[in-house]
């Protein structure tokens, strides 16, 4: 079991999730557009650190009573060690914590190890944006959770 810290995410993180995106995304956020988040009142990012090392992280927008998952990335090094599950189960937390009535994400249609991560946690195909994703082109699934609400 690895040493496991969810946090949210502050300055001094910016720079490595930076890097991260540039890892794991064809088309990465800029340093500058991560840093204009820490000062969003919507939006809610947290990262994993393990051994002082940020290992990924999660970024999620709570508009009205909806949440949706901007980007979530695990460093290549420590994947399959629960990472992304955690960061997940943060980002749903918070979700339902604020009174959201689902949370929702996009995923590249051939990405099966993410969306088996997804329908683990209880989220399911809602739908498909065609040629979303860039280099390559490639559609997304639409992913969404439901959380019930009792009246």
């Amino acid at each position: 079991m690895i040493d496991l810290t969810i946090a949210e995410m502050a300055r001094e993180h910016l720079e490595s999730v930076a890097e991260l995106e540039a890892i794991c995304f064809s088309q990465p956020w800029s340093y500058k557009s991560l840093e204009e988040e820490l000062d969003n009142d919507t939006a809610y990012f947290f990262v994993a650190i393990v051994g002082g090392r940020v290992a990924g992280y999660i970024g999620v927008f709570v508009v009205c009573e909806s949440c949706f998952v901007s980007n979530i990335a695990v460093h290549p090094d420590f994947r399959r060690q629960g990472i992304g599950t955690a960061l997940l189960k943060m980002a749903a937390l918070t979700a339902d914590a604020m009174g959201t009535e689902f949370i929702s994400l996009e995923v590249r249609k051939s990405n099966d190890p993410a969306i088996a991560l997804y329908e683990s946690m209880g989220f399911e195909e809602m739908g498909l944006r065609k040629n979303f994703y860039r280099n390559p082109t490639e559609d997304a699934l639409i992913m969404t959770k439901i959380f019930s609400r009792k009246a």
